[in-house]
């Protein structure tokens, strides 16, 4: 058709190395979307348990659940679905619409947790989100189990639509076909955006898989005492492929045989007529270096993220907050500042969405872009995130532009980005950024010492530091230590450590006989 952009696009996946998996989507041989998963990491976002109810928290209306993993999970009240409700309890009203609840129907306030749950109970859970730091897993009792174009959700007992369907029409056909195939009392549907242009038969195909999925969980629920796992989701090749692979995409390469085969197994039920499309790379060059993915996967580790046209963005990371600033750098639009502002903010408004996606970063997220004065302006790059955050897997909330000339984001947090899932802490600076000059190293020591030679009891101090700070000690400040051991009556040693943290100091202490004396603030 004239006027369309038919883009590339491909789905790379490299698993030739067993400990880690790794999947790009490239369109135009830009990349758009990256996942990566270690074999030894703990994933269980999809799963779904036999937990028990180990402690309840009235005071924020949640319950850690032990469901065998070795952690408790949290569920709140919020996510604890109306069947688990006791029977015969007092009618409950609430002041909002829950997430989980039909619209238009009547706003209820569910009862407290400790009415509802107790020690020892034991409840089916999904995990909904992975722990991060401190916390544990996040879990719901709302389950959902994806097909490839069906979602089965037992607590919603209705059929539904995608809401990234938005035309009408064919919202309404997917419901009257889904309406026509009598789908089972007390079990939910809906209808994923992959499932938007399929056959009646195809939907059909789906439903009854779902319907036998669930049929065998509910066996091993009603079996099996928890702590258990009753359900674990599909490794991460075939479930990308289930979520992601559509028509649209040209190939998918896969670097590793068994892998390779799994997944044309899989293609050839659901998609039978795209099975050609999946495809074993075997060069010798390693598939991501082949597409200049490596150092591409290198950049978006870094703070700043430059633009094609002169400017940046700059990423800053805390723990439930990102931070990005937009920097227009050397770029200039006909000397005009307001149009210059106003071209940068866009670029920036589509980098910055891809980069979250690549990222994989949640929470709140607030923009900084450059100030811009007409209101036009403003709401075009509004419009223009909006867009650009359109094609993104996670849920998104964009705010309007502050007063501050912020927009203020969130972004759904499932798992820890790739930055915490692939960098540690660093040892030095514990994640600072940032540690203590050499000189005030040698000048925390040198107090220290000053607070030694005032004990009657200690005699000779031993010091061990990093070698730049031994070497301000020994050399900078050598007159002083002298002179210390004159005042103070003590003997000062001072070893040097390679390899340490700067901040690194072992410092111990002596009496006359030659023995350890251990006093405050050591």
């Amino acid at each position: 058709m004239k006027g369309v952009i038919i883009m590339k696009q491909e789905m790379l996946i490299n698993v030739s190395q067993p400990e880690e998996s790794r999947i790009a989507i490239v369109e135009d041989g830009t990349l758009e979307e990256l996942y990566i998963e270690h074999t030894g990491a703990d994933n269980y976002v999809g799963n779904i348990y036999k937990g028990v109810v180990v402690n309840l928290e009235p005071s924020i209306q949640a319950a850690f659940i032990d469901f065998g993993v070795g952690r408790n999970g949290f569920l709140h009240i919020s996510d604890l679905e109306p069947s688990y409700f006791k029977q015969g309890s007092t009618p409950y009203e609430e002041e909002r619409p829950g997430r989980h609840q039909r619209p238009g129907a009547r706003p209820r306030v569910k009862p407290p947790i400790q009415d509802v749950l107790h020690r020892g109970d034991e409840i089916l859970v999904q995990v909904i989100k992975e722990g991060l730091g401190s916390k544990g897993p996040t879990l719901s009792t709302y389950i959902s189990i994806p097909g490839r174009y069906l979602v089965l959700m037992p607590a919603m007992e209705r059929v539904g639509v995608s809401r990234k369907i938005e035309d009408e029409e064919v919202r309404r056909k997917l419901r009257d076909v889904m309406l026509e195939l009598n789908p089972p009392k007390g079990l939910g549907f809906i209808v994923r955006t992959a499932g938007a242009d399929r056959m009646k038969k195809e939907l059909a195909r789906d439903m009854t898989y779902l319907m036998r999925l669930w049929k065998n969980i509910a066996k091993r629920v009603k079996r099996i005492p928890g702590p258990v796992a009753i359900y674990e989701e599909s490794d991460m090749i075939i479930r990308t492929i289930r979520d992601i692979f559509s028509t649209e995409f040209d190939t998918v390469l896969i670097d590793d045989p068994a892998a390779f085969e799994r997944a044309r197994d899989f293609v050839q039920q659901v998609m039978p007529k795209c099975a050609d499309r999946i495809q074993l790379y075997e060069g010798k060059e390693p598939i991501f270096h082949k597409f200049n993915l490596d150092k591409e996967i290198e950049k978006i580790q870094k703070r700043i993220v430059p633009l094609p046209q002169g400017g940046s963005i700059v990423i800053d990371q805390a723990e439930a907050l990102v931070a990005i600033d937009v920097n227009s750098g050397n770029f200039r639009a006909d000397d005009n500042a307001e149009e210059t502002a106003y071209r940068m903010n866009l670029q920036a408004a589509k980098e910055i969405a891809r980069q979250l996606r690549l990222r994989d970063l949640g929470g709140v997220i607030v923009n900084d872009f450059i100030d811009m004065r007409k209101d036009k302006h403003r709401r075009d790059v509004e419009r223009a995130l909006r867009d650009a955050v359109k094609r993104d897997r996670a849920k998104t909330k964009i705010l309007r532009t502050s007063p501050f000339g912020l927009i203020e984001m969130t972004r759904q947090r499932i798992r820890p980005s790739v930055g915490r899932s692939t960098f540690q802490e660093c040892p030095y600076c514990h994640g600072t950024g940032s540690v203590k000059s050499v000189d005030n190293m040698a000048l925390d020591v040198l107090r220290t010492l000053i607070l030694a030679s005032e004990a009657d009891a200690i005699r000779s101090v031993e010091v061990e530091v990093e070698t730049a700070v031994a070497d301000c000690l020994n050399n900078k400040m050598r007159d002083k230590i002298i002179e210390l051991e004159k005042t103070g009556d003590i003997q000062v040693q001072i070893r040097s450590r390679f390899g340490v943290s700067p901040e690194y100091a072992d410092i111990r202490y002596f009496n006359d006989a030659g023995q350890e004396v251990f006093i405050k603030n050591n």
